[in-house]
């Protein structure tokens, strides 16, 4: 899933898994917040660290795949450049997502505040503020969190992905 911070890409992340678990279907989220905490803690804001840090997240949901399991990525994934390197590293196990979410709203809900603190120039680079955010025009599905809620995201999401998933009986 990609999309601007506030678009609800986490909280779609997190029903599905639950949705998934419902129905007996084992899945991992890697979200991007969770990511940059851990294994990619090292990497900075820079077009060259984001690369990277898309990279790193798609090279460890391919080999979850590889090994059957459901994985749920859940970046930011700005540019269509981050978006074309993730579907060569993952090929025809990858289901793009773009939770579509105007920067006005996501302004709005501002959960964490991260807007606020770039306009107030407090983050540099803060995407969709400072650094440049471009819709995916190659998305597989398209989730218009602006207009619907989480919850009806979440079920236009599993129909759409449960003829791809494989029960692991």
């Amino acid at each position: 899933m990609l999309g601007l911070s506030g678009a609800g890409k986490s909280t779609i992340a997190g029903l599905l898994k639950e949705k998934l678990a419902e129905d007996g279907f084992f899945s991992i989220i890697l979200d991007g917040d969770v990511m940059r905490e851990g294994i990619n803690k090292n990497l900075s804001f820079s077009t060259e660290d984001r690369m990277e840090n898309v990279r790193r997240v798609a090279e460890m949901a391919n080999m979850l795949a590889q090994n059957e399991v459901i994985t749920i990525c859940s970046l930011i994934t700005p540019l269509e450049e981050h978006r074309e390197l993730v579907r060569e590293i993952i090929k025809s196990k990858y289901f793009e997502v773009f939770v579509d979410c105007p920067l006005s709203v996501c302004e709005e809900r501002d959960v964490k505040g991260l807007y606020k603190k770039a306009r107030a120039n407090q983050i540099k680079n803060f995407t969709g503020i400072g650094s440049q955010f471009t819709p995916s025009a190659q998305s597989d599905l398209v989730l218009p969190t602006s207009k619907e809620s989480a919850q009806a995201s979440v079920q236009t999401l599993y129909a759409d992905i449960l003829p791809f998933i494989h029960r692991a009986d």
